[in-house]
């Protein structure tokens, strides 16, 4: 995954909500990358199965599986994602669980930003190797 944009920006100085806002789509994309490259499926199988991976509750589920890999500034991210106040929860998850899920959404966000790819792949792979 390579970005898109040439210019560049500090994601330190983000908010954990715009962090998470970036992070959630590049984790929904490789999620639609992996389903895709898996097998010609249609697109409502593929949907069924992206939804399996990208839900409150097994995002919830693979911060946890990662908490212990990440770095110190990693785990800052995650917290400072997983601890920012939201003005909704989805009314299929439980306030936790959405809340560790942008915490992870937030990392993504700030690797993504940080063009730490190869980071986000190793995690990543991490995740789909525990599912």
């Amino acid at each position: 995954m390579e970005q898109f944009l040439e210019n560049q920006c500090n994601p330190k100085q983000l908010s954990p909500q715009t962090l998470a806002f970036v992070g959630d789509s590049v984790y929904d994309l490789l999620v639609r990358e992996y389903l895709a490259k898996q097998a010609n499926r249609p697109v409502g199988e593929l949907n069924k199965l992206k939804v399996k991976l990208v839900n409150c509750k097994a995002q919830a589920g693979y911060a946890q599986l990662l908490l212990s890999d990440l770095t110190e500034e990693e785990v800052a991210v995650y917290k400072r994602g997983r601890n920012a106040t939201t003005q909704n929860t989805p009314k299929n998850a439980n306030v936790a669980d959405y809340h560790s899920a942008t915490g992870l959404e937030a990392l993504f966000g700030y690797l993504y930003l940080n063009n730490e790819l190869p980071r986000i792949k190793e995690l990543f792979h991490k995740i789909l190797s525990n599912t």
